[in-house]
């Protein structure tokens, strides 16, 4: 069967008809899943997720119109796997994803004290002007370790790289990073 196009796809979705959602799963169902079990790690939680994220996505297509359909409903899941790994991490730890948090908390460390959503979006429209700053290959290193959690050496296979190049890279990119959000007076 030939799948969709994506505006396909949002018109069934403006349609209420409950095909969208067979083939917003068939599209991009491996996606979904990939980024929650990136942060969730147990199937039964990956599974719960990307059932969430077909709810999430239907309840909000329409009024939402994204141009890109795979990062919209990526960014659903990736929002709705965090949510449950913090609830689950209140019991206990989930080493890999803790990890990413723990290398990124070394340019954005959680002692910065956001006090209005204005600061909070001043730091990631900050964070967005940076990523324009990068080449592409360290943009791509960059968003696929922080924002879908992948491993170094998922991110060295995607790329034709090796997992210590990549380890590099990252380190380095966080480290201009915090340079340049104290540039911009968002860190002290």
């Amino acid at each position: 069967m030939t799948q969709l196009e994506d505006r396909q796809i949002i018109n069934l979705f403006y349609e209420r008809s409950e095909q969208a959602i067979e083939e917003l799963d068939r599209k991009y169902g491996a996606a979904v899943r990939k980024t929650a079990a990136n942060i969730l790690r147990r199937t039964q939680d990956v599974e719960e997720c990307t059932n969430d994220t077909w709810l999430g996505v239907w309840n909000t297509i329409p009024p939402q119109n994204p141009n890109s359909l795979i990062s919209y409903v990526c960014r659903v899941a990736r929002n709705l796997a965090s949510v449950k790994y913090r609830s689950n991490t209140a019991r206990k730890r989930n080493g890999q994803y803790d990890l990413v948090l723990d290398e990124l908390a070394e340019c954005i460390p959680s002692s910065i004290n956001v006090e209005s959503e204005l600061e909070a979006k001043e730091l990631s429209a900050a964070v967005n002007r940076f990523l324009d700053t990068l080449s592409y290959e360290d943009r791509f290193c960059f968003v696929r370790r922080y924002w879908y959690a992948d491993s170094v050496s998922d991110i060295a296979e995607q790329i034709n790289g090796n997992s210590r190049r990549i380890s590099v890279r990252l380190f380095r990119t966080r480290e201009r990073l915090y340079r340049y959000l104290k540039e911009e007076g968002l860190l002290e």
